[in-house]
């Protein structure tokens, strides 16, 4: 393994085991942006995901989620950020420097394209790696592999431009920091059942698929 990679995977365990020193449990977060665009939205579903985890995997998350800003120094708190929205992302160059100061010392973004994030936050994410560009990961990825098997990559939750599920990664040498779901809509899926009457199926497949990142990370 990367020395690298390796380095960033220690400084999770080292979150985790502090995390656990100070009687704590690992707390995932929603990441909060400028711009206008409704970083807000689904607010349902990480609790829904967090209380899955636990459930089916035992994972020891604390129940609740925290709500940090791209430029907090609050965000090297949480080993696990997740990012949503349909609109205008904004990242200052405080923002960008400790986001990318975050995601190369261990930490990881997952970015949920809820419909119509793509076109901002893509430009956003190249100010904070202008090194990288996205790669769509191989079927093949042990993101795709944890407990459950995708086989076709990700789940198809919610149709937006009749277009396959992708999954797009940032990789940091040799490790992966980001990953961005794309017409997928896994944080609708995750939502309470009444929000978008998706069917029994189709939430399952979503947990699974999130459950499989938040092993992929923690793992």
């Amino acid at each position: 393994m990367d020395y690298r990679k390796a380095l960033g995977k220690a400084l999770l365990v080292g979150w985790i085991l502090l995390a656990t020193t100070l009687h704590a449990q690992p707390q995932l977060a929603l990441l909060r942006y400028g711009g206008g665009g409704d970083w807000y939205a689904n607010p349902t579903s990480l609790t829904n995901l967090i209380a899955f985890c636990n459930e089916d995997q035992s994972m020891g998350l604390r129940p609740d989620y925290a709500t940090v800003d791209v430029g907090s120094a609050e965000l090297f708190n949480y080993p696990f950020v997740h990012m949503t929205g349909h609109g205008n992302v904004l990242f200052s160059e405080h923002d960008i420097q400790n986001l990318r100061r975050y995601l190369i010392g261990g930490g990881f973004l997952h970015i949920d394209d809820n419909y119509g994030l793509r076109e901002f936050i893509v430009p956003q994410m190249k100010k904070v790696f202008p090194e990288l560009d996205f790669v769509e990961l191989p079927f093949s990825h042990p993101i795709y592999h944890q407990k459950y098997n995708f086989p076709n990559g990700l789940p198809k939750i919610h149709e937006h431009d009749n277009q396959p599920p992708k999954g797009y990664g940032l990789i940091w040498e040799g490790r992966l920091v980001c990953f961005f779901t794309w017409e997928c809509d896994l944080g609708d899926g995750w939502e309470d059942p009444d929000v978008h009457g998706d069917s029994q199926s189709k939430r399952i497949a979503a947990l699974r698929m999130g459950s499989n990142i938040v092993s992929y990370v923690f793992k």
